[in-house]
């Protein structure tokens, strides 16, 4: 296969699975606004800054962006900003017409279909009365085309880097989940003065930590799997063992690790990418999430992310030619 090809099928599947996380990210903090008690809310800034498109942000919103609504923009609509919902479907589109050839044609008309629907009707999500809907259907098309891609592309060199390339962004992406649910957490009991006037707010918000963890496996359709495997009720630590260590939940990131290295076994020219994938491994199995606070969480989500960042630039070395930038927008064809 011609190392283009490979390329643009690797990028369609990232752009999509990226759409699909980022319909997933904001709906978290949607959901966060009904469980957080009145006079708290989630900083929508913070949602713009852990996709890594904080200097755009900054650049284009002012103090009176309280309602989020030039966030979202950035996150959604705008063309502009490599991160948004409506530039990653653009680009897998424009990958899939370069390989068309290759693909089953239901696939191309799926993709074409999310674009027109995602152009027709982004501007809806940035009111609150339309955007619930919005993702929800954005996510529900996402979901159509990975599974008429399992259900009728050969299981040839081109699936491979489809899913390799589906992997990466959803391990990448269920980080950046728990990264903005662990950026809204409280401080612990032992890092709070007693005569703080924030203790009284602290503690009232602590009761609410239970329900905004379930509104993170709700999000990534995994509330039911996490009862079925952790059976135990939601906690903090039990979710981030669930979404970062669980082998058998599929968006669970050790499981996606677990996936990519099956398939860089099969292929050649993998061995400096195994050797990334084993040290996230190794990160993953030693972590004890009990144990880590707010600040050591974030510090240990941060550097899964560089890990997921080298183990892409291994793939550019070993089969596309070229390292490519995981966070800009990568030229088709």
């Amino acid at each position: 296969m011609l190392s283009r090809v490979a390329s643009n099928i690797y990028w369609m599947a990232r752009y999509l699975e990226r759409a699909e996380g980022v319909a997933r990210l904001i709906n978290v903090n949607s959901n966060l606004l009904l469980d957080l008690p009145k006079g708290i809310s989630p900083k929508w800034g913070q949602l713009v800054s852990i996709t890594g498109a904080d200097e755009l942000y900054s650049q284009e919103a002012d103090d009176s962006d309280r309602d989020g609504r030039q966030a979202l923009k950035i996150l959604i609509t705008d063309e502009k900003s490599p991160v948004s919902l409506v530039t990653s479907i653009v680009n897998a589109r424009e990958n899939a017409r370069t390989v068309r050839d290759v693909m089953p044609r239901e696939v191309w008309e799926a993709i074409n279909s999310l674009f027109i629907f995602a152009k027709d009707g982004s501007a809806q999500a940035l009111g609150k009365r339309g955007r619930y809907q919005f993702l929800s259907d954005v996510i529900e098309q996402c979901q159509t085309i990975s599974g008429i891609l399992a259900g009728t592309m050969n299981r040839d060199a081109g699936y491979m880097f489809l899913e390799m390339g589906r992997l990466i962004e959803r391990a990448d992406m269920t980080s950046r989940i728990i990264d903005t649910r662990s950026a809204n957490l409280l401080p612990n009991d032992h890092e709070m003065d007693e005569e703080s006037p924030a203790l009284l707010e602290a503690v009232k918000r602590r009761t609410y930590d239970s329900l905004q963890w379930m509104s993170v496996l709700k999000s990534l359709t995994g509330y039911q799997m996490y009862r079925l495997e952790m059976q135990v009720r939601i906690q903090r630590q039990e979710v981030l063992k669930f979404l970062m260590q669980s082998t058998v939940f599929p968006r669970s990131i050790t499981r996606c690790m677990l996936e990519i290295e099956a398939t860089l076994e099969i292929l050649e020219n993998g061995e400096r990418a195994l050797l990334v994938i084993n040290r996230l491994k190794r990160q993953l199995d030693h972590a004890n999430f009990t144990k880590l606070k707010q600040t050591e969480l974030q510090h240990f989500v941060d550097q899964l992310q560089v890990g997921f960042s080298q183990l892409h630039d291994e793939l550019g070395y070993a089969y596309f030619g070229q390292i490519q930038d995981a966070k800009q927008t990568q030229a088709a064809g």
